[in-house]
C-alpha cells in the first residue's frame, strides 16, 4: 500500500483550489484532508475519494473499488486527477458533503490533590 510522496504532494497541489489540503501517513496508505474532513485516501499511488451522492453525479460514470482489502468502496479515480479545476471541483464537492470530524476525546487525567 506504499505510495510515493512525490504523487502524494502532485495531488495535493491539484486540489488546492478546493480549500486547505493536508495529508497524513495512516494505515500503510495517506489520508488526505480538506478542511480538516477526510476526503480521500492515496494507497499504491492510487487515488480514491469518499463516496457521497455529489460525487457520484458530478464524475458520472463513476467506478468503485476498495483502496485496501477489507476497505469499504471509494470512487477510484484513474487519470482526471491531472485535470487540476475538475479535481479541486471533486474534492470540494466531497467536503462540503461529509459532517464535520467528531471532536476528539480529551484523556482524563487524575489530579493529584496531594501535590
Amino acid at each position: 500500500m506504499a505510495s510515493d510522496l512525490d504523487f502524494v504532494e502532485f495531488l495535493v497541489d491539484q486540489m488546492a483550489n478546493a480549500g486547505e489540503i493536508t495529508y497524513r501517513k495512516m494505515f500503510g496508505g495517506i489520508t488526505l484532508y480538506c478542511e480538516g474532513k477526510v476526503v480521500a485516501l492515496v494507497c499504491d499511488n492510487q487515488l480514491f475519494v469518499k463516496p457521497t451522492k455529489a460525487g457520484k453525479l458530478f464524475i458520472g460514470n463513476v467506478v468503485e473499488a476498495p483502496p485496501y482489502p477489507g476497505a469499504k468502496l471509494f470512487f477510484l479515480i484513474e487519470e482526471q486527477f491531472e485535470d487540476k479545476d475538475w479535481i479541486s471541483s471533486l474534492i470540494r464537492l466531497t467536503e462540503k458533503e461529509l459532517p464535520e470530524p467528531k471532536p476528539k476525546k480529551k484523556s482524563k487525567k487524575k489530579i493529584d490533590k496531594n501535590t
